[in-house]
């Protein structure tokens, strides 16, 4: 379904906008979208398990902030700091996921406490005023249409290898019912923890494209937390977890990014998108909620464990 959607807005943009149907239109959107889409695609793991991930913007902007200062415009530090910002995103993950599984700190706290932590280290590092600049090596992956294409589809790809192997079932098992998961067998802990990993690794790199993309700012990141999460209940993904799709993620985000070009098209103002992410996120819990098990004549979410 959310492809149909994405399908017709395709075709609205088009509209408006003939240049779109060119290669080189649809291939710069795609780029445009390219941060959005990976970043839905590591929220996807943590809504699927049952969790929350609001850290994510203020990971994007401090890992921009971050290569700037290091870099400061020295191709040689271009690679080393690459790999340094991918640890960072995967240590901030480790670090929400062993947070809220081992010391049972609800992931929405968690989380929002890791986005203040990262909000208040970035400004108190740079005074709000970044320092230093980013290398033409850094920059062209998220500049350059092709490498932010091919980064893109790589992480597309590891994300749906995932997904689909045996990780990705007992993820949804976990969010489906983690105590009946935990009775058969699964290690719930080490599977959250996992999921806020990916999530922290993906938003490393969506930040890699986006400084590339727009350059330096302590504001590169700010609301991409809710933009993610919009694009995963755009695509379809439950609240709460247990069902989703991580293709139909990745697709909410293109979906999004598509539905933002034509709002740009038509010169609505750039806040609207805030209202329009707001009315889509209760929309989604609210069509979740009237799909009531009694409607459907299936079982409740967990049910089916118990039962087993």
């Amino acid at each position: 379904m959310i492809f149909v959607v994405l399908a017709l807005l395709l075709v609205a943009v088009a509209v408006a906008n003939p240049l779109f149907l060119e290669p080189a239109g649809f291939l710069g959107f795609v780029k445009r979208a390219a941060p959005l889409v990976i970043l839905a695609a590591g929220q996807y793991f943590v809504i699927a398990s049952g969790e929350f991930d609001l850290s994510v913007g203020s990971l994007v902007t401090a890992v921009v902030v971050v290569a700037a200062r290091l870099i400061d415009g020295d191709e040689a530090a271009t690679w080393p700091v690459l790999a340094l910002l991918v640890a960072l995103g995967l240590l901030v993950g480790l670090a929400n996921g062993l947070i809220t599984t081992v010391l049972r700190v609800p992931s929405f706290i968690t989380t929002l406490g890791m986005m203040l932590v990262l909000s208040g280290a970035v400004f108190l590092w740079t005074g709000g005023a970044p320092r230093g600049s980013l290398s033409a090596g850094f920059r062209i992956l998220g500049r350059d249409t092709l490498w932010a294409v091919l980064v893109l589809a790589a992480v597309a790809a590891a994300a749906i290898l995932l997904a689909r192997a045996t990780f990705g079932k007992t993820l949804l098992a976990t969010g489906d019912n983690a105590k009946a998961a935990e009775l058969s067998g699964v290690r719930v802990g080490r599977t959250k923890v996992l999921a806020f990993a990916l999530s922290g690794v993906a938003a490393a790199v969506a930040g890699i494209l986006l400084g590339g993309f727009a350059g330096v700012s302590a504001q590169v990141g700010q609301g991409l937390e809710f933009s993610a999460i919009t694009a995963v209940v755009l695509g379809g993904v439950v609240l709460g977890g247990g069902r989703g799709s991580v293709v139909a993620a990745m697709g909410g985000a293109l979906t999004l990014e598509a539905l933002f070009t034509l709002l740009n098209l038509y010169g609505i103002a750039g806040a609207l998108e805030y209202t329009v992410q707001g009315l889509i996120i209760v929309a989604a819990v609210a069509a979740g909620a009237v799909r009531l098990p009694a409607l459907l004549g299936s079982p409740r979410k967990g049910d089916a464990h118990a039962a087993s």
